[in-house]
């Protein structure tokens, strides 16, 4: 588990004698991961993304290069700064080396007062890189992700469950008669309104992995990972019930005194014939019934017409 404030590295050498050298020397200021080999390299990266990686190029099976290549290639892996740490010291293989994308060269036997502050500088930079990137993904109103943040998480989400074979959720939220909240209240108090609707929807999540985003207008949507159709119905109904307890009142609402929220749900084992798009279309299909119906409701886009969507 990543400690907050310090950044975390991964060691990737086949000679474990510089593992330990290195994570001697770098453990005080940061969150050390290791791998002896490119494959476990991937692997950990994959499952928990460093923020920097000092990269042997000479390992067994997978070398640095193929490393490297493999990471930059991955659109989840490809902002990760690689920095070589290398006997190799040709001028073509750094320029291979940089070629591929790493950010650094450090050439064996190192200097460990010029690899801390290589590491130090570019955790630095890491860190600003990060903070710019979350200011452009977050919705200035709300402070919750916005739309970008939205789609990038799907895409990831999907291609995740995927190779685990695992389920994905959706929940399409929209806040009912809000048009008609705004022209009554005005904007001011609108802007309020989406403000403590936002927070009431992050306060009905429990895990880390689940997702919120202020979708577009008065619309939100939840993206759950490994969740089946009935435990996305359980926190849909979570949610509901936690904007109607923030009792804002709503005298134009044909629903009900004060404010309310319809959901749409939908989930699906992602397959590599079907685009995330199902999942988009079945939960948006959900919310146009509740819509429709009475709002102030959930409701389910069932398997069966989620197969045929698929088909």
């Amino acid at each position: 588990m990543k400690t907050q404030g310090r950044g975390r590295l991964l060691l990737v050498d086949d000679i474990k004698a510089n593992v330990k050298i290195l994570q001697l020397n770098l453990k005080k200021d940061y969150d050390i991961d290791v791998a002896f080999d490119g494959e476990s390299a991937l692997e950990q990266v994959a499952k928990n993304p460093p923020d920097l990686i000092l990269l042997d190029i000479q390992m067994p099976g997978i070398d640095g290069y193929e490393v490297c290549r493999r990471l930059k290639h991955d659109d989840n892996t490809k902002k990760i700064p690689i920095v070589f740490i290398t006997s190799r010291n040709e001028e073509e293989d750094e320029t291979k080396g940089l070629e591929l994308g790493a950010i650094d060269y450090i050439i064996k036997p190192f200097s460990m007062p010029i690899v801390k502050a290589r590491v130090k500088n570019l955790m630095q930079m890491k860190k600003q890189q990060d903070i710019l990137e979350n200011l452009s993904s977050m919705d200035g109103l709300t402070g919750i992700p916005n739309r970008r943040y939205f789609d990038l998480t799907l895409h990831y989400e999907w291609q995740r469950a995927m190779r685990t074979e695992t389920p994905l959720a959706l929940i399409m939220i929209d806040i009912d008669f809000f048009k008609k909240y705004n022209d009554f209240y005005g904007h001011v108090s609108g802007d309020e309104c989406l403000q403590s609707v936002s927070q009431a929807l992050v306060s009905s999540i429990n895990r880390s992995m689940d997702f919120i985003a202020r979708y577009g207008g008065e619309e939100f949507a939840a993206i759950l990972p490994d969740t089946s159709i009935q435990g996305a119905l359980m926190i849909g109904e979570a949610m509901r019930q936690n904007v109607k307890k923030l009792r804002i009142a709503h005298k134009q609402s044909l629903t009900a005194d004060c404010i309310t929220i319809s959901l749409g749900i939908a989930n699906i084992i992602p397959q590599k014939e079907n685009g995330q798009r199902v999942l988009i279309e079945g939960a948006d299909k959900a919310l146009f019934e509740a819509k429709k119906d009475s709002r102030d409701v959930c409701r389910i886009f069932s398997a069966e017409d989620m197969m045929d969507l698929c088909g």
